[in-house]
């Protein structure tokens, strides 16, 4: 059997309407980083290898973009992403960049404060993971809501 480009746009149409998980895309990021910071492109190796597209911008600036986004600075790090209309702030594991796009919290953003050691992209050969947590902020004082060991949530 055949399909028609009607029929066609039709039964993709329902599939979205039944599945509509199946059929969105992860969405896209913007980075903004430090044009030196080796660290902040290992991050972003992480996400993409999560699925995530993620376009880096260089800036000299970047606490600039830090305040202009509302990231808080108690909880600021080496890089700032905007994804979906949220705020990420350094080494965010993919699993929470999930798990905040799939519950969608009101919230501006999650952070990782520091550069804890074995978080996504903080990775050193020889030292074991760090126990961190990750940071919601924006919805008042900003609270713990997942805890993670190197890339592993605990």
């Amino acid at each position: 059997m055949t399909m028609d480009r009607r029929t066609f746009t039709l039964v993709m149409a329902g599939a979205a309407l039944l599945f509509p998980s199946a059929v969105r895309a992860a969405p896209g990021m913007t980075v903004h980083k430090d044009p030196t910071c080796g660290c902040c492109q290992a991050w972003v190796d992480h996400v993409r290898a999560a699925g995530y597209e993620a376009r880096v911008v260089e800036v000299q600036a970047i606490n600039a973009v830090k305040a202009k986004l509302g990231v808080p600075p108690g909880l600021r790090s080496c890089h700032t992403a905007a994804i979906d209309g949220y705020v990420l702030e350094g080494h965010v594991p993919a699993a929470a960049i999930a798990k905040l796009l799939a519950e969608r919290p009101k919230v501006r953003g999650l952070a990782v404060p520091g550069m804890p050691i074995g978080s996504p992209g903080m990775e050193v050969e020889g030292r074991d993971p760090e126990a961190y947590d990750v940071m919601a902020f924006g919805d008042g004082e900003p609270r713990a809501v997942m805890r993670f060991r190197g890339g592993v949530a605990l």
